[in-house]
């Protein structure tokens, strides 16, 4: 008798505490059978080995024995009797001994069994590394006794695999407990609590990294954390330990791999080369016809495979698997890439395309794995989706010489998707010179494709459009299943399209094309493929509202936008800053300089994260900034702003300070100069704000109103009223336009003594901005003076009359509610209507017969949807805004 056998192992200094998993032991030695199940290294014996140290919360310590593999029936049982004596388990002689190693008769089990049944108090015996090697005749033996011994035996097994018992029976009777691999995996608690033990300080991003590789794997976990504690670089080890040269690859060559027979492991060694495989793709790899029963085993030994959401497919641990990678290409030399050329071919003939192109790229077989791509019309996958990240990746080694037009058009995507401009177009000259009028319809609109998509970066809107009129002719030469199957390319196409028009100065052509966009992305929660160019045209198309001065349209298509990547969970780099944006637009129209800052800093930080912005965004971003400085009185803090992107528009190319790359429209040149002289009218320098406009000379409305407000302030009377002539009619102009311009003509008319046409000017002024709430910005431009007394001086009101002694020298901003953040429902505005007769709540409740408490309910509601506090101001606030 080995004594070894029947003690525990000692606990780990470091041990991580598990209370629940303790818990849940406690609790199943309850009942006749526990079951811990893990691969090896999980912790099933160190959580049992602490569990019974500390007793097991039972009356009677739980007694200990482990189970050697080549145990033979008699052996087994005369080391169970000898477990019981030592625990102090008194049983009646006439119990007997085995006196063959070779097995035991019934009888034997039968008086064992009556003996345990009289036991004053249950015997927990932990059997520990009882696995399926035990052979049947001990199995059914235990069986037998622990079901006769009325209680009086409680087994607790550890076992790398499912134990021959009729787990099943236990299970339907309700008397098993089991812990099981993914109970027995360390959460992230547990891995930062045992790298503490290590005393070692690892940041929560690299200890997700380290739970990400070794996918909670206990040993995994413990193995890393020595090895860091030798790392000159703790941190650095996590994020470039390579597992085959550390002792995580021994540990499972020896544990794992060597414990399987020749063919198996030939198997394991082949199949590694996949992220998972099928029955028939593992057949395909190792030419023989036993992989749905090696597999199959392999997952029920908890050999670190494990089968796929109850589906015929299986995947190997990732650690294993860089393990048995590494020892293939050691072993068999060569042999991997031939193993993924036929992964590639088997995966693409099932219809996977992903995975058959990185099998591809992986095996060096460009013309093949690019093929499948452009063939498919999948060319946009790597632009957006779920797969988009993977296949970049499996395409970065892609080399400039490899033939065909394929690999070309390939190259040429992966440049664009990382704005590498320069290298997109070495990529797409090759794909032109390999490609003729008879190439395939997938190649040339492949091609076209790309060209509309590069526009946001070149700045060539008539390039843009001949490319996008050329992939929308060769999209009519496939066959429309092909095209439904990809509803990204549509997508993508028309937001990009729309993009570069908006980059134009054209918001009018840019909304058709980005609400056809929307319209092809079929709505939020479709397809994981339109998830990106939904986002990013619905925030085009804020932008383009916002440029338009449709301010109310322009928050909704940005909130729209900003919801789209909260529930899609886009990563920073494939999110737009564009509706944080054009909310801080929004605000700033609304006079809420607050949230119009929060709101920028939002979008600035996106940026600095995500994709390179257009210009446009670019432009407003500079234009918003600067004019929140201006109101804020800081006239030099408006400029700095400017002067980061003013000589690159001035000279049609991005500085290196900027984040455009492509020339900078007419529109942008003029909206940056506007800018600028509004930021020196807030230091009180009309001249330089004339001087920065007549650099540039522009026919927009907003160009002409800057020049007015700058005459104006300069005192030149008459040529401000020449330049206020010259726009256009109302219908023309955007409500912030024509607003400032309706107030301009009040103050031109009260300096020219007209206080008649000052006061009607001023009440027009009110009428315009009530429906997008605006707040009156154009005279905050003229500086901090002018805006104290907007602020202190009285409202306005359309029902009473002016004094007679005239109006003042500028109007007051009227008081505007912020917009309605959500639509009132049919009772709440029947609640409202009833309101505004001055009902009494108990009197409205009458009326419509509910209770007083349901309508205080909706008349919170309406508070909140409409930005008041009261009930009358909640009148005036839905008559201002048409609800009654």
């Amino acid at each position: 008798m080995l004594t070894a056998r029947f003690t525990a192992p000692a606990v780990p200094k470091t041990l991580v505490h598990r209370p629940e998993l303790l818990r849940r032991l406690t609790a199943g030695v309850r009942g006749p059978l526990t079951l811990i199940n893990g691969p090896a290294g999980s912790g099933k014996t160190v959580l049992t080995a602490h569990w019974a140290a500390a007793g097991g919360r039972a009356p009677r310590a739980p007694l200990w024995l482990t189970v050697e593999p080549d145990d033979a029936p008699g052996v087994f049982w005369a080391y169970v009797l000898e477990a019981l004596h030592r625990g102090g388990v008194e049983l009646p002689a006439a119990v007997g001994r085995p006196t063959r190693a070779e097995g035991v008769t019934q009888s034997f089990l039968v008086r064992l069994a009556a003996g345990l049944a009289e036991s004053a108090q249950p015997v927990v015996l932990v059997l520990d590394q009882f696995d399926t090697a035990q052979p049947p005749a001990m199995t059914e033996g235990l069986d037998f006794v622990l079901r006769h011994a009325a209680g009086g035996l409680r087994i607790v097994l550890t076992s790398r695999t499912d134990s021959l018992l009729p787990l099943h029976r236990y299970r339907a009777a309700g008397e098993i407990a089991e812990i099981r691999h993914a109970d027995l995996r360390f959460t992230h608690a547990d891995a930062e609590a045992l790298l503490g033990e290590h005393r070692l300080d690892i940041s929560q991003a690299g200890i997700r990294l380290l739970m990400r590789r070794t996918e909670g794997w206990a040993a995994g976990v413990r193995l890393c954390a020595l090895a860091m504690q030798r790392s000159p670089d703790p941190e650095a080890f996590v994020r470039q330990f390579a597992a085959d040269r550390t002792t995580i690859a021994d540990y499972l060559l020896r544990e794992v791999l060597d414990a399987q027979p020749p063919d198996t492991q030939d198997l394991l060694l082949r199949v590694s080369v996949t992220d998972r495989v099928h029955p028939d793709l593992a057949d395909a790899l190792t030419g023989r016809d036993d992989a749905a029963r090696t597999l199959a085993g392999l997952a029920r030994d908890n050999a670190f495979l494990e089968q796929v959401d109850a589906s015929a497919w299986y995947r190997l641990h990732p650690l294993f698997a860089e393990v048995l990678r590494a020892h293939l290409r050691q072993r068999h030399p060569g042999l991997e890439q031939q193993l993924h050329g036929r992964a590639a071919r088997w995966l693409a003939g099932t219809g996977r395309l992903t995975e058959a192109v990185v099998q591809g790229a992986a095996a060096g077989d460009w013309p093949f794995a690019a093929g499948q791509l452009v063939d498919d019309l999948a060319i946009g996958r790597l632009f957006t989706g779920l797969e988009a990240e993977q296949l970049n990746r499996a395409f970065a080694p892609l080399p400039a010489e490899a033939p065909g037009a394929a690999p070309a058009l390939v190259g040429a995507a992966t440049r664009l998707v990382v704005q590498d401009l320069p290298g997109y177009e070495d990529a797409a000259r090759r794909a032109d010179s390999r490609l003729s009028p008879g190439s395939g319809a997938a190649a040339r609109f492949s091609r076209a494709f790309l060209g509309v998509l590069a526009g946001r970066t070149t700045g060539d809107p008539a390039a843009t459009e001949r490319a996008a009129a050329d992939a929308e002719r060769v999209l009519g030469e496939l066959p429309p299943p092909r095209v439904a199957a990809h509803p990204e390319l549509r997508a993508l196409l028309l937001a990009a399209l729309g993009a570069v028009r908006l980059g134009a100065g054209r918001p009018d052509a840019a909304e058709s094309a980005l609400t056809a966009a929307v319209e092809a992305c079929g709505g939020p929660g479709t397809d994981p493929g339109t998830q990106y160019p939904l986002c990013d045209a619905l925030g085009s198309l804020a932008l383009a509202e916002l440029m338009r001065g449709r301010l109310r349209q322009a928050a909704e298509h940005a909130r729209a936008s900003l919801a789209v990547a909260e529930q899609a969970a886009l990563p920073p780099e494939r999110r737009s800053g564009a509706g944080h944006l054009v909310l801080a637009g929004v605000a700033v129209e609304h006079d809420d300089l607050p949230a119009a800052r929060s709101h920028l800093d939002l979008a600035t930080a996106i940026a600095a994260a995500g994709p390179r912005p257009d210009a446009v965004a670019a432009v407003l971003a500079a234009v918003v900034g600067a004019r929140i400085a201006a109101y804020e009185g800081d006239g030099e803090a408006a400029l700095a702003v400017l002067t980061r992107l003013r000589p690159a528009a001035t000279a049609t190319a991005a500085s290196a300070d900027t984040a455009t790359a492509a020339p900078v429209s007419a529109w942008a040149v003029d909206e940056l100069a506007v800018a600028e002289s509004a930021a020196h009218l807030a230091r009180g320098d009309a001249a330089a704000a004339l001087r920065v406009l007549d650099a540039s000379p522009c026919g927009r409305p907003e160009h002409l109103l800057a020049r007015a407000r700058a005459l104006l302030a300069a005192g030149r009377t008459g040529p401000a009223a020449r330049e206020l002539a010259g726009l256009p009619a109302d219908e023309g102009l955007a409500a912030p336009a024509r607003l400032a311009a309706c107030l301009l003509r009040a103050r031109l008319a009260a300096a020219e003594g007209d206080t008649e046409e000052a006061r009607r000017r001023q009440a027009e002024a009110a009428d315009l901005a009530r429906p997008e709430g605006l707040r009156l910005p154009p005279f905050a431009e003229s500086g901090p003076r002018v805006r104290r007394a907007l602020r202190e001086a009285p409202r306005p009101s359309a029902r009473r009359a002016r004094p007679a002694d005239g109006p003042p020298p500028v109007m007051a901003p009227p008081v505007m509610a912020p917009p309605v953040v959500e639509s009132l429902s049919a009772r709440e505005t029947e609640v409202l209507r009833q309101a505004a007769r001055m009902l009494s709540t108990e009197e409205i409740a009458a009326e419509l017969y509910v209770s007083a408490n349901t309508v205080k309910t909706h008349l919170k509601s309406i508070y909140r949807k409409l930005g008041v506090t009261r009930r009358s101001d909640a009148v005036h606030r839905a008559q201002d805004l048409g609800l009654l």
